[in-house]
């Protein structure tokens, strides 16, 4: 996320400068190579740093271990160089690194459904939900265009249900909880309807909307209407 607005905002400004200077656009793009190439090691380890201070907590990449991994590298930045380079990422992201993902609402949920005193093979069910993760991005479009039709009883969407729709489609929860469910299913169905009630219990969400997440997920892994 740093790289793509440093890119746009690096670009931005030699845009305005080439329009205020009349530059050529060769001799631009050559400086703007330049900036991205020079600082691109010393940001990249920035990130990792406020990266592991958001996951890792006690075992964080501090300042020390990232000098050493620099110095490896032959660059020769100090430690006030290294802060600096923080601060400039912290700043280009506005502050707000810490953004929620939807696989944060599926491991969150399998913790509290484990608390909850559902038996279920925890690492074979993750290591399922993240595939089922990667699958349901690859096919979002499907997905939800099977599950709106399915909400509306409807196989032609109107211009309105649509954009109604947009909602469904950015709601992390159901997804967790559509993912989760599909996960079970599939490495062990004995245990699904008790799923179903602790996630409808948890979240709130109908233990029909659950069904019809699962249900559009795995009408595209099956590839069949009846899976």
């Amino acid at each position: 996320r740093f790289m793509i607005k440093q890119v746009e905002q690096i670009c931005k400004t030699s845009r305005e400068n080439v329009k205020s200077h009349e530059q050529g656009q060769g001799s631009s793009w050559s400086s703007l190579k330049d900036q991205i190439y020079d600082m691109f090691v010393l940001r990249l380890v920035s990130c990792v740093q406020l990266a592991s201070k958001l996951s890792l907590h006690y075992n964080i990449v501090n300042s020390d271990t990232a000098l050493k991994f620099l110095q490896s590298l032959k660059y020769s930045y100090t430690k006030q160089e290294l802060l600096e380079s923080e601060l400039a990422v912290l700043k280009c992201l506005h502050f707000q690194i810490n953004v929620s993902t939807p696989l944060v609402y599926v491991e969150l949920l399998l913790e509290v459904l484990g608390h909850n005193g559902c038996l279920l093979p925890s690492k074979p069910l993750h290591q399922m939900c993240m595939q089922l993760l990667d699958f349901s991005y690859l096919t979002r479009d499907s997905i939800y265009d099977t599950l709106l039709k399915i909400a509306i009883e409807n196989s032609t969407p109107s211009k309105l249900q649509v954009a109604k729709f947009l909602t469904v489609k950015e709601d992390f929860m159901l997804l967790a909880v559509g993912i989760i469910s599909t996960g079970v299913f599939i490495l062990n169905p004995g245990h699904w309807k008790q799923v179903v009630e602790q996630l409808n219990y948890i979240t709130g969400i109908t233990s029909q909307s659950i069904l019809e997440f699962s249900y559009a997920v795995l009408k595209h892994i099956v590839g069949s209407a009846t899976p």
